[in-house]
C-alpha cells in the first residue's frame, strides 16, 4: 500500500509512522485539556461556568444581580432611592432652567411690555418725581424709567406731543368764531352758541388727530421704529452717562508716564453703543419670535432670520459683559431688558 501526500508517494512503513505521530499528537492535546479543568473538591470558577454555559452574559448577569436583591426589603429599599434620585434630578433640571430663562424672550418686565404696544405704561408719580426743587437740585438722579410715564413721549409719524399740542392750538385760534365789535347790535345768545359748537368741533378734531397720531392704531413697522426710538434715548450714552458711574480705569489709563487721550466729543445721540444695539435687537427679536410662535410656524425665512438676530445680539452681550462687567451699564441693561444668562451663554437653538 503507497500512502500519497502532497504528490509524492510514501511507503507503507513511513504512512504507519505518520500515523503513529498524528496520533500521539491528538493524545498529547487531550491530556493537556483534561490537566485544565478544575478540581472537582473546588467550587467551579465563573470563567468555566461561562466556558460551558449555553446562557447569554447579559441573562447571566441579570440572574446575579436578582440574587443579590434575593432580600425584598434591600430591593424595594433600594428602588425608591433610585426613585428618589430620579425626581430629584429632574426637580433641579426643572429649576436650573428656569433659573438661566429663556434664550429668546429673556425675562418679561414693563420696559418690554411697552414695546408690544411702544407706548409707556401710565403710573402714578412719586412726590420726587413731582417736585421741581428735587429734581433742580439733583440733576444727576436717573429719570423715572421709559416704561412708566403719564403721556406717549412719542406719536406717530415722526410727531411729539408738543408738536401736536402747537399745531392743535394754532388750528383752534384759525376756526374761533369772530366776535362783532358792535355790541349794540351783537348777540350774545348766538355768540354762546357759536363758541359752544366751536369747542365741541375743536374737541372731536383733538380726538381724531390723537388716534390717528397714537402708536396703538400703529402697525408692527411704526411701531418697532418708534420703539428704535425710545431704546435710543434709555440706553445711549449720551443721557446715561449723566446718572450711570463709567467702569472702573484700567492699568494702563492710571499709569502717568502714557500721554493721556481725551475722549473724543459726541456728536449727537448715541446709537453705536452696545447697549443701544442690544436693546434695538431685543424689540426686532420680540417681533420675529411673536410670528414665528404664531399661526406663521413653517416661515422659514423669519425662522433664519430670528436666529441670526440671536446670534447677534450673543455676541454683543459677550462682548459688553467683557468689557463692562459689573459696572452700572451692565446691571441696567440686564434689568431693563430682562436678559438671563441664557441669552449670552450657551447654544441657542430655535426649535
Amino acid at each position: 500500500m503507497v500512502l500519497k501526500i502532497s504528490g509524492c508517494k510514501l511507503p507503507r512503513i513511513a504512512s504507519g509512522m505518520f500515523r503513529l505521530f498524528i496520533a500521539s499528537i491528538q493524545l498529547i492535546s487531550i491530556i493537556g485539556f483534561l490537566q485544565g479543568l478544575p478540581n472537582p473538591s473546588s467550587p467551579v470558577s465563573k470563567v468555566w461556568q461561562c466556558l460551558f454555559s449555553t446562557t447569554r452574559p447579559t441573562a447571566a448577569r441579570k440572574k446575579l444581580r436578582r440574587a443579590d436583591f434575593a432580600d425584598t426589603y434591600a430591593f424595594n429599599h433600594a428602588r425608591q432611592r433610585k426613585e428618589a434620585n430620579v425626581s430629584r434630578q429632574a426637580l433641579l433640571k426643572e429649576q436650573r432652567a428656569k433659573e438661566i430663562g429663556d434664550p429668546i424672550r429673556g425675562v418679561t418686565t414693563p420696559f418690554i411690555e411697552s414695546l408690544d404696544t411702544a407706548i409707556p405704561q401710565a403710573v402714578r408719580p412719586t412726590m420726587s418725581q413731582l417736585s421741581t426743587k428735587t429734581t433742580a437740585e439733583t440733576p444727576d438722579q436717573p429719570p423715572p424709567s421709559p416704561a412708566h410715564t403719564d403721556s406717549e413721549g412719542h406719536l406717530n409719524h415722526f410727531l411729539s406731543t408738543s408738536e401736536l399740542q402747537k399745531s392743535l392750538d394754532f388750528s383752534r385760534r384759525l376756526t374761533q368764531p369772530v366776535v362783532s365789535q358792535d355790541r349794540a347790535t351783537a348777540d350774545p345768545q348766538a355768540e354762546a352758541e357759536n363758541a359752544k359748537r366751536h369747542e365741541s368741533w375743536h374737541e372731536a378734531a383733538h380726538e381724531a388727530v390723537s388716534r390717528i397720531l397714537s402708536l396703538g392704531n400703529a402697525n408692527s413697522e411704526h411701531r418697532t421704529r418708534t420703539n428704535v426710538q425710545r431704546i435710543i434715548d434709555t440706553f445711549g450714552r449720551h443721557n446715561t452717562d449723566r446718572y450711570l458711574k463709567p467702569k472702573a480705569p484700567s492699568s494702563a489709563q492710571l499709569d502717568s508716564s502714557l500721554p493721556h487721550q481725551e475722549p473724543t466729543p459726541r456728536a449727537g445721540p448715541d446709537t453705536g453703543s452696545s447697549e443701544v444695539q442690544i436693546g434695538i435687537l431685543t424689540a426686532k427679536i420680540r417681533v420675529l419670535a411673536d410670528r414665528y410662535e404664531g399661526p406663521n410656524r413653517m416661515d422659514k425665512v423669519n425662522k433664519r432670520n430670528l436666529r441670526l438676530l440671536l446670534h447677534r445680539r450673543q455676541k454683543l452681550l459677550k462682548y459688553m459683559e467683557r468689557r463692562e462687567r459689573g459696572s452700572e451699564r451692565w446691571h441696567n441693561v440686564v434689568r431693563t431688558l430682562g436678559l438671563t444668562e441664557a441669552t449670552w451663554k450657551g447654544q441657542i437653538a430655535v426649535n
